[in-house]
């Protein structure tokens, strides 16, 4: 059977603090690896915690895409669900790592829709 999703959960390390506690930037980093899989963005609801972090979710057409942010260790995780099969959420991986300023991230696919849920790691 042909998986309904791809869905990729990804750790970013090593990424610049600055840019981890500043919502504005994520916003628009993360509306720009939503247009670099291929997705449509709906909306967009972003939080900033005190003393730091942020909280983030993009609502796509597709899915979903979401951030949290520990600028404190230099870490972001993201959880980028597309469903259909024009996108490429790799895409949105490596456009994410860029504007992260990430020194190294791993991610895992998961096929989303079939009777089994494997999931393949990778270094990005």
């Amino acid at each position: 059977m042909e998986a309904l999703g791809r869905h990729l959960l990804i750790d970013f390390h090593g990424c610049a603090p600055a840019l981890l506690d500043d919502p504005a930037h994520l916003e628009q980093a993360l509306h720009e690896a939503a247009l670099a899989a291929g997705a449509t963005v709906l909306n967009a609801t972003f939080h900033r915690f005190s003393p730091c972090g942020v909280t983030g979710v993009l609502l796509l057409q597709e899915s979903h895409l979401a951030i949290h942010t520990w600028p404190e260790r230099a870490f972001a995780a993201v959880d980028l669900f597309t469903c259909g099969h024009n996108l490429d959420p790799w895409q949105a991986c490596a456009r994410l790592k860029q504007a992260l300023g990430a020194a190294q991230g791993r991610a895992i696919e998961l096929q989303r829709g079939q009777t089994c849920l494997e999931g393949r790691a990778r270094e990005i």
